[in-house]
């Protein structure tokens, strides 16, 4: 479970920064200290967020290669900012633990977004998955 709240605290400070360009470090240190994550937790929250950050051409591209449906930018912002959180541990991270982010974003899609967010949400990322395999 810290693992999900340290996920649920890197998609909020992307969707801030991608909503109201709020500085990464000051959303993250407020919403660290709401939260209350365990050092382990911190770091690795804050490297979600880094690596998602430095790395979101790539990361929007691959969700735009299978978003077919929706352009990036008319998506919901929710669903647009979870996905980038599990594309990045999805791309950048360990290849041999691929289903844990993406069972991860189906989760937080269901706590944050409607009811087809989730279907959505794990459609796109398995597809970017079986890119990477």
């Amino acid at each position: 479970m810290s693992r999900r709240k340290a996920r649920e605290v890197a998609f909020k400070v992307v969707y801030q920064v991608d909503q109201v360009q709020a500085d990464p470090k000051a959303a993250f240190h407020y919403l660290v200290e709401e939260d209350g994550l365990k050092d382990k937790d911190k770091a690795f929250s804050w490297e979600l967020i880094t690596g998602c950050l430095e790395n979101l051409e790539v990361i929007d591209a691959k969700i735009s290669k299978y978003s077919t449906a929706w352009d990036l930018h008319r998506m919901s912002s929710v669903d647009r900012n979870i996905m980038r959180i599990g594309a990045y541990e999805v791309l950048f991270t360990d290849k041999s633990l691929n289903a844990i982010p993406i069972d991860e974003a189906i989760e937080i899609a269901k706590k944050y977004s409607d009811d087809n967010s989730a279907a959505f949400v794990n459609a796109i990322l398995d597809k970017i998955k079986g890119e990477r395999e």
